[in-house]
């Protein structure tokens, strides 16, 4: 085992400093200057509405923040994928026959 002098730790922290942080303050800020009033006195189905709206708005915006694998990382995965299942149903096939064996030891 390493001693602990030998370790090093690195300690990240979150900073409001990314653009995605920018474009959520731009978004909340532009909330903020419509009047409380024109945002609660709407019409029922029009809340529902600003809602379905503001959720795909926001669904949106997550799926920008995401960092999607290289092909080479998805081939990659998905030939470890294919090799796993194969694995388990070698696995399974084997051990049905044993214990299909094994039973009709038992029975005869």
């Amino acid at each position: 085992m390493a001693d602990s002098k030998d370790s090093k730790v690195t300690r990240i922290k979150a900073s409001d400093s990314s653009t995605s942080s920018k474009e959520a303050k731009i978004v909340k800020a532009a909330i903020e200057k419509q009047p409380k009033k024109a945002r609660n006195d709407r019409h029922p189905i029009l809340k529902v509405l600003f809602s379905i709206g503001g959720y795909f708005k926001g669904a949106w915006f997550e799926l920008r923040q995401v960092r999607w694998p290289t092909r080479k990382a998805t081939w990659g995965l998905t030939l470890a994928v294919i090799l796993f299942s194969a694995f388990f149903v070698v696995l399974i096939l084997l051990l049905d026959l044993v214990f299909k064996y094994l039973f009709e030891l038992i029975l005869s």
